[in-house]
């Protein structure tokens, strides 16, 4: 079997705000006609330079080559051009490519992709959603900026099913981040959680999603008033460049730091666990350097006491694939989804994933367990002029909230 073409999809997401303006999907396909399906996720070029470096690499590393030698294909993209060192845009093609030859490889030998990677040991995965995010834009202000509305918003997920809400009570955030937080987002961030806490008890658990907008000390001085909620976690307080700053948050708080989802590769996740500064690793697949790179993750964090909750902010494929990793790790906590996986999440997919009162059962069909509705995905093409997140010198809430949760 000898891998022979790529596909790239470069979808519009209908469900604005739910994972992003759009989604790039790859399909490869090989020289008997086996079909396997990857995502690609934040890369900071619009997708028409992205399709043309997805077609560069593909060419270069993967054409004619034989899908089952992953390790192999990880070294030459990590090498190519004397590197030799993670690189988000990089990783994240790779990242896409890989998947899509897993599902492969799981078609070939009739096996999910988790039962080549230990065997399951989750039947099931607990699930959480984002409490910010609106169901209409016309809602979008009331539920990020009155802590009632949230409280309610939370109390209609927990009557779902769900058992854990995530949200960012300290933004917004801009790309001239970390910063101090001003006296009134601190009292507000406080009043916020509070009163989501009131309203769920101890029936949920409540996630803290900050996005690096704050200094070591800043962040210091928020997870200080939000220990009181008793938050599952404290996520990305810091930017990912300074993973001492981070240790150091993570030393000064009694709540679980969590981070990941703008690290790639085993070499940055093997540097925040040797500085102790998270013990919930999020790495996202469609970034992080694919599944095999993600099961490696996972494992050093076992040797850690770490554990992992994959993120997902984009496309239901790099969700698939995150499934099969978190159903093969011992250490999976949770795994961030979008609302029940409905919507155009389901839409894009010819099987929709399967969600029951608050968990993810893992599929048992070979490879990554779904497959694209191509029909679906080229009847929705991308064609704004937007890229994936776009941050400002000032606020922005109206932006942010459209493109990131």
């Amino acid at each position: 079997m000898k891998i022979k073409d790529i596909k790239t999809f470069v979808v519009g997401n209908k469900s604005i705000h739910r994972g992003g303006p759009y989604w790039v999907f790859v399909k490869v396909t090989t020289d008997c006609g086996t079909v396997g399906y990857g995502e690609v996720y934040g890369v900071a070029f619009h997708p028409k330079a992205l399709v043309a470096m997805i077609d560069d690499m593909f060419d270069r590393h993967f054409a004619g080559a034989d899908p089952f030698k992953i390790e192999r294909h990880f070294r030459h993209v990590y090498s190519a051009g004397f590197s030799q060192r993670p690189d988000p845009t990089v990783m994240g093609i790779f990242s896409g490519i890989e998947m899509a030859l897993w599902d492969i490889i799981g078609k070939a030998l009739d096996k999910p992709v988790y039962e080549l990677l230990g065997g399951k040991v989750h039947e099931r995965l607990r699930s959480y959603t984002y409490l910010n995010a609106p169901a209409d834009a016309a809602s979008n202000k009331k539920v990020y900026d009155d802590p009632d509305a949230a409280a309610e918003r939370a109390l209609e997920y927990i009557a779902q099913g769900f058992t854990a809400l995530k949200f960012d009570p300290a933004r917004p955030y801009t790309a001239f981040d970390p910063r101090q937080l001003s006296m009134e987002t601190l009292d507000f961030a406080d009043r916020y959680t509070a009163r989501v806490r009131e309203a769920v008890g101890t029936s949920c658990d409540i996630l803290i999603g900050t996005h690096g907008e704050m200094s070591p000390s800043g962040a210091l001085r928020l997870a200080r008033r939000l220990e009181a909620h008793d938050p599952l976690w404290f996520e990305e307080p810091t930017p990912p460049d300074n993973i001492a700053g981070m240790a150091r948050v993570a030393a000064g708080t009694r709540i679980p730091v969590a981070t990941g989802e703008r690290l790639t590769t085993k070499y940055e996740f093997a540097d925040l666990l040797r500085q102790d500064a998270a013990s919930i690793l999020q790495m996202n697949l469609g970034r992080v350097g694919g599944i095999l790179e993600a099961k490696k993750i996972a494992s050093m964090g076992e040797a850690f006491h770490a554990q992992i909750a994959p993120h997902l902010f984009c496309g239901p494929v790099v969700g698939a694939a995150n499934i099969q990793v978190s159903a093969c790790s011992p250490n999976f906590l949770i795994m961030e989804g979008i609302e029940q996986w409905g919507g155009f999440h389901a839409e894009i997919l010819t099987t929709p994933i399967r969600w029951e009162d608050g968990y993810i059962i893992p599929p048992t069909a070979p490879g990554l367990g779904v497959e694209l509705n191509e029909a679906v995905a080229e009847a929705n093409p991308y064609t704004g002029e937007r890229l994936q997140l776009r941050m400002g010198d000032e606020p922005a809430c109206a932006i942010l909230a459209e493109t990131t949760p």
